[in-house]
């Protein structure tokens, strides 16, 4: 089994506000947003934008988020080095993470957000 493509995209910020003002000038509206500064932005059908605010003392990301719909049948192949097996997140998904032969490291996201 592979993945269904990109779901979404995990971003980090040390500002909030802006970062939220800004997806929404682009066109994105507010989904839903935490008491802790974070938020998913939806634009139509495509793939949500999730924010995160972080504290000015770590360097913001953005990771990508691909769909498995049955993480119990995900098998990747050996080109795929796993990071983190399949675990239950406090928002109600199972996530693994996978790193890409350039370091970079990628979200496999079961269940949706919002």
């Amino acid at each position: 089994m592979t993945t269904e493509g990109i779901q979404g995209v995990f971003v980090e910020t040390h500002n909030w506000g802006k970062s939220a003002r800004f997806f929404m000038a682009l066109g994105f509206e507010p989904e839903f947003t935490t008491d802790h500064n974070s938020g998913l932005f939806r634009n139509g059908d495509g793939p949500y934008v999730f924010i995160a605010e972080i504290p000015a003392s770590e360097t913001p990301s953005t990771q990508l988020v691909l769909t498995v719909t049955d993480p119990d049948s995900f098998r990747p192949d050996s080109d795929v080095e796993v990071v983190t097996p399949f675990e239950e997140t406090h928002y109600g998904t199972k996530e693994m993470t996978v790193r890409d032969p350039d370091g970079r490291i990628w979200n496999l996201q079961v269940g949706k957000l919002g």
